[in-house]
C-alpha cells in the first residue's frame, strides 16, 4: 500500500481515442461526437471511477485543411456541453475551457457561475489565452505571449471580483419578512484597468463560499508566472519524467514567491495511454492509429517549431544538435517548440522517429504504450519521484482503450493506494483538497 498522497485525476471529454485512424474503427462511435449522450457516457464512467473532474478543451477556430482526416477541432461549446453532463452526474467536477483573449470577463463569470449552480458546486474554469482564432474576433494577429498573459491576469482578477460581488449570503428569500435579498451585501467592482472596464456587480449570486477551481495550461515563462499566482492545478506537456520534475519544481517555487503555499498548485501532465491486454497488442494499436499519417503536415509542424526542413532528409540519417538552426523568432507554441528541440538534442532521432514523437504526433504529452500493469508501474514511478500530483487521462487508439483506462487502470491505482476509494466532498474544490 502506497504512503503517497492520492493523485488527482481528470479525464478529457475530447475523444482523443478517435485521433489518427482511430475514428475509422467500426466501434468508434464517431457519429455521436456532437451529441450529449456520447459525452455523458464518458462522464458517468469517470464518475464511477471517482475521478476529480472531466473537462472539455476548446478552440475557437476550425482547422479546415485537417478536416478531411479528422475533426479539425470542431466541438460543442464546452460550457453548454457540461451543463448537459451536469444533469446526468452528481459528484464529478466539470471543467469548462474559456479564453481570456476573446471573451468578455463578465460573460465568463456569469457562464461559469451558472454552471456552478446547475451542477451544485461542481464547476471549474480552465483558463486559456488561445493560440489561434484571432481572425474570428477582429484581430489582425495573435498578441504576444507576454501581452496575452498580462490580459489573462487582469481578466481573472475581474472574474473573481465579479464572483465575489454578489455573495450567497445576500440571497435571503425570507418569505416572512418579504425580503428576497440584501442590497447592502451586493457591491459593484468598479474595475478600471489596462484591458477592461467593468462596473459590476454580477447578476447572479455565488453558489456557495467554496472557491471555483482555476486551472491553467501555459508553460512559457509568462504562462508559469500567471499559473503560479492563481491556478489550483496546471496542465503541463511533459514527454518524460525529467521535464515534469523541472516544471513542478519551478511552479511550486513560483507559487511560494507569489505568497502561496507550494502545495496550493497541483501539477497534472497530460497522459496519452495506448493500452491493450498485451504489449504487442498495444504497440499494434499505436501503429495502426498512426498509419497513413499526413507526412507533409508533420514536416510542416517540425519546420514551424524548429526551423528544420526535413522534406529531403534521408530516412536513416540521425538529426543532431549541429543540424538545428537557431530557434524561430515566432512559433505557434513556444512550449512545444522547446520540447521538440530538447528531444532532438537528447536523442539524435531519425526523421521517422520524430514523426512518432508526442510533440509532433500529439501535444507533447507523457505517453505510455503497453498493458494496464505497465501504466500502473510507470505512474507509480513518476509519483514516487515527486514529478506529478496527478494526470489528465487522454486515451488513444480505440474506445476499448478508453474503457480500460476508466474501468481497469483507475481501480488498480485505487488498490495500490494511489487514488481515492470514494468521494469525500460534493464540490470540485473539495475533490482537489483530498
Amino acid at each position: 500500500m502506497s504512503t503517497l498522497k492520492p493523485l488527482h485525476i481528470g479525464m478529457t471529454l475530447a475523444p482523443t481515442w478517435l485521433n489518427g485512424a482511430g475514428w475509422r474503427r467500426p466501434d468508434s462511435q464517431v457519429e455521436g461526437i456532437f451529441s450529449a449522450a456520447f459525452h455523458v457516457d464518458i462522464a458517468r464512467r469517470a464518475e464511477a471511477a471517482k475521478l476529480d473532474f472531466v473537462f472539455r478543451p476548446d478552440t475557437l477556430f476550425l482547422n479546415t485543411p485537417a478536416l478531411e482526416q479528422g475533426s479539425a477541432f470542431a466541438a460543442l461549446d464546452p460550457t453548454v456541453l457540461l451543463t448537459a453532463v451536469a444533469q446526468e452526474t452528481t459528484r464529478i467536477g466539470l471543467l469548462s475551457t474559456m479564453s481570456t483573449t476573446f471573451y468578455p470577463p463578465y460573460v465568463v463569470a456569469r457562464q461559469i457561475q451558472s454552471l456552478n449552480w446547475l451542477s451544485n458546486g461542481r464547476a471549474g474554469w480552465n483558463i486559456v489565452t488561445a493560440l489561434e482564432g484571432h481572425a474570428n474576433f477582429g484581430l489582425a494577429s495573435m498578441p504576444s505571449a507576454d501581452e496575452r498573459y498580462a490580459q489573462a491576469a487582469e481578466f481573472t482578477d475581474v472574474v473573481r471580483a465579479l464572483w465575489g460581488s454578489y455573495p450567497r449570503s445576500a440571497l435571503l428569500t425570507d418569505r416572512a419578512t418579504g425580503r428576497h435579498g440584501d442590497p447592502a451585501r451586493v457591491h459593484p467592482i468598479d474595475h478600471e484597468g489596462r484591458f477592461f472596464q467593468v462596473k459590476g456587480p454580477l447578476n447572479l449570486p455565488a453558489f456557495s463560499d467554496a472557491p471555483i477551481p482555476l486551472v491553467q495550461a501555459g508553460a512559457s515563462p509568462a504562462g508559469r508566472a500567471f499559473a503560479a499566482s492563481v491556478a489550483d492545478a496546471v496542465f503541463i506537456s511533459a514527454p518524460d519524467r525529467e521535464a515534469a520534475l523541472e516544471v513542478r519544481s519551478d511552479l511550486r517555487r513560483r507559487a511560494e514567491a507569489a505568497g502561496r503555499k507550494a502545495g496550493d498548485i497541483r501539477i497534472l501532465p497530460g497522459l496519452s495511454l495506448y493500452l491493450a491486454p498485451s504489449r504487442a497488442e498495444a504497440q499494434a494499436l499505436f501503429a495502426e492509429t498512426h498509419a497513413g499519417a499526413d507526412i507533409a503536415r508533420k514536416l510542416a509542424i517540425i519546420c514551424e517549431m524548429t526551423g528544420l526542413d526535413l522534406s529531403d532528409w534521408p530516412d536513416d540519417r540521425p538529426i543532431s544538435a549541429t543540424d538545428l538552426p537557431p530557434p524561430p523568432e515566432r512559433v505557434r507554441s513556444r512550449t512545444h517548440s522547446d520540447l521538440l528541440r530538447r528531444a532532438i538534442l537528447r536523442e539524435t532521432p531519425t526523421r521517422a522517429d520524430l514523426f512518432l514523437r508526442p510533440e509532433v504526433a500529439g501535444s507533447g504529452h507523457w505517453q505510455i504504450i503497453g498493458t494496464v500493469e505497465d501504466a500502473l508501474a510507470e505512474i507509480r514511478a513518476w509519483a514516487e519521484a515527486g514529478a506529478i500530483d496527478g494526470f489528465i487521462a487522454t486515451p488513444g487508439g480505440s474506445v476499448d482503450c478508453m474503457h480500460l483506462v476508466l474501468d481497469d487502470l483507475v481501480p488498480r491505482l485505487t488498490e495500490a493506494g494511489l487514488f481515492r476509494k470514494d468521494y469525500t466532498g460534493t464540490t470540485f474544490f473539495e475533490h482537489l483538497q483530498g
